[in-house]
């Protein structure tokens, strides 16, 4: 098996794969995606018998991490062609890709699973349920709002407004610019749908999803997250009070994260990171363990009950003084 990173000359290659596995997307969303979303990705492919045969596609996003920013990738269009299954190929290129982040200095990596079950074993875990605003047509207006379909003309005002919102009220989002409203006005209309701008005395006052009864109606989508660099995930974190622990973590896919790390800090200064001698730890947790507890999905107390971590009683006290990243909004398809 050889995997490898497709020049940007070539990534249409890929259009056949996807068509013949994502059947269920229109003709016009694919063309959207292969005319907007390949410009900037990465893919890439298992080719055997002399065409691409499983394919990863890495799309690029600008994440607000509490307030700071951060490139992070999104994992999507993950396909092996049904003949080709079951060799391995999905998680070898998941693997290159993981390790290539690494290498990048990218923080951690995001996906929306077509089951979580595929990427457990990878140490990806769930940490939301995708909630967008749709909009209704019989809900009342507040007197003297207008509601219309967005254009690009308005991307920047969209923009502003959205960026001002998240800033106040999330820790982890994509941010948002006028490229990105542009991109996501073409995203909708490709597939049937539209953004509704709400506007009143000229400033935009909400933004809503017009799509199709079984979006609106259908299962939430899940995001889950995977770390790709544990002092990178940990530097990021903000602190409650002074705390101070050293611990180890495991990582079967990513080398360079298995290590002691000596973690202390206020709720003034942020955390600050040392490596930690393994004979002053004071418990060992995998990196899966780690996102559940940096992102609020579990506590402490909760991961050493499941298993994925041992800790002393002194240690769980202290990490539980870090802020979870919990306030979170990523409601990105692609």
């Amino acid at each position: 098996m050889k995997i490898r990173k497709l020049e940007t000359g070539e990534k249409l290659n890929t259009r056949k794969l996807y068509e013949e596995v994502f059947s269920e997307d229109s003709k016009d969303f694919v063309d959207y995606y292969y005319e907007e979303k390949v410009k900037d990705n990465q893919i890439y492919v298992v080719e055997e018998d002399g065409e691409i045969q499983a394919m990863l596609h890495l799309n690029p996003y600008e994440l607000a991490v509490n307030g700071s920013r951060k490139d992070v990738n999104y994992i999507v269009a993950v396909a092996t062609r049904k003949s080709y299954r079951k060799r391995g190929f999905m998680a070898e290129m998941l693997k290159q890709a993981l390790n290539d982040m690494y290498a990048d200095g990218e923080t951690f990596t995001f996906l929306m699973p077509a089951s979580e079950s595929i990427y457990l074993p990878f140490d990806f875990r769930t940490v939301y349920e995708q909630n967008r605003a749709y909009y209704d047509p019989e809900a009342e207006v507040e007197e003297g709002t207008d509601v219309t379909d967005a254009s690009v003309e308005d991307a920047e005002k969209m923009a502003v407004y959205m960026e001002g919102r998240l800033s106040q009220s999330y820790q982890v989002y994509a941010k948002r610019n006028t490229a990105y409203y542009e991109r996501l006005i073409k995203e909708y209309a490709s597939d049937g749908g539209t953004l509704k701008i709400y506007k009143k005395e000229g400033a935009v006052t909400d933004i809503k999803i017009a799509a199709e009864a079984e979006e609106v109606d259908g299962e939430k989508p899940k995001i889950m997250i995977r770390i790709i660099d544990v002092r990178r995930m940990l530097m990021s974190l903000r602190l409650k009070t002074f705390m101070g622990t050293c611990f180890t973590v495991t990582d079967p896919v990513i080398k360079e994260n298995n290590r002691c790390v000596m973690i202390t800090g206020t709720e003034f200064s942020g955390v600050m990171l040392m490596d930690g001698k393994p004979e002053n730890s004071e418990g060992t947790l995998t990196v899966a363990a780690l996102t559940s507890l940096v992102f609020g999905v579990k506590t402490a107390e909760e991961i050493c009950a499941d298993g994925d971590a041992v800790m002393s009683d002194r240690m769980k006290k202290e990490l539980d003084k870090i802020i979870p990243l919990s306030q979170i909004y990523l409601n990105e398809t692609v």
